[in-house]
């Protein structure tokens, strides 16, 4: 997967701090943003645990709380839609926005 230039990262940040403030009215750093998609990799997405356990760390990151039915939810909307850890923004807005 070719990487994204420099730029692009910060305005995908400022994307992905603003869907979080919007949707949770909570203030994330984009260093704990950062950190949690350091740890996602393409593997990530194909592995039911660790997207579970990806979840429950955006879910403690911005201090919401997500049910069993929507993290089955999610990770069945992840599986179905070919996610990568390139479309971590998608991921994110997904969880949140339930």
């Amino acid at each position: 997967m070719p990487q994204r230039p420099q730029r692009q990262q910060r305005d995908l940040s400022k994307e992905v701090l603003k869907k979080v403030k919007k949707n949770t009215g909570k203030n994330v750093s984009s260093k704990e943003i950062n950190k949690l998609a350091s740890t996602v990799k393409p593997s990530t997405m194909k592995n039911e645990d660790q997207l579970m356990k990806l979840i429950d760390q955006v879910s403690s990151l911005v201090n919401i709380p997500v049910s069993d039915k929507t993290k089955n939810d999610i990770v069945k909307a992840v599986k179905a839609s070919d996610l990568d850890g390139g479309h971590l923004e998608k991921l994110i807005g997904r969880m949140i926005g339930k």
